[in-house]
């Protein structure tokens, strides 16, 4: 976090565009939702916004890896860049058919055994899982994200306000 940043978020009146997750060792978090089995807190964290645009889905993939690269993760990063892929696309393509065109956002949540990648969006539609055929080019998306994490999810934060997250081991 830049300096500049930080003296913003210590003047009075000023609302961070990246609540802090509720559920980080939080004793009244959700069920399902990370950080109510581990009870640590987050350790480091990155966020994203970007406009739902075709080349948004690269630069969070790029952001993810070269931000775990800093945090010493290296290990996970072909994981990380497929679901951050997976979960930045439907955001994106749902998010592009909003007339206001609203921004969806990325973030990275280390501890100190999980990383946590939320997606964020705006759109008033559920996230609906299918089953692709052999021919189809798309709807293989959440197959890939539930097998390449530990656990994943989706949280409706308001009438047109999603998350989509998922957990790894780190």
């Amino acid at each position: 976090m830049t300096s500049g940043r930080r003296r913003l978020r210590r003047t009075p009146g000023f609302l961070d565009p990246y609540p802090k997750p509720n559920w980080a060792g939080h004793e009244n978090a959700p069920l399902g939702r990370p950080g109510r089995d581990h009870g640590s807190a987050v350790h480091r964290t990155s966020a994203l916004e970007l406009a739902p645009l075709p080349t948004a889905i690269s630069c969070a993939r790029l952001h993810a890896v070269h931000v775990l690269h800093e945090w010493g993760l290296r290990h996970v990063v072909d994981d990380v860049a497929l679901v951050v892929s997976e979960l930045m696309t439907n955001a994106a393509d749902v998010s592009i058919a909003l007339p206001e065109r609203p921004l969806v956002t990325l973030r990275l949540l280390a501890t100190g055994r999980t990383l946590i990648i939320e997606v964020w969006d705006h759109s008033p539609l559920d996230l609906e899982a299918r089953t692709a055929d052999d021919g189809d080019e798309c709807g293989r998306g959440l197959t890939v994200v539930a097998a390449l994490s530990e656990r994943w999810g989706c949280e409706r934060t308001g009438y047109s306000r999603k998350v989509v997250w998922a957990e790894l081991l780190i």
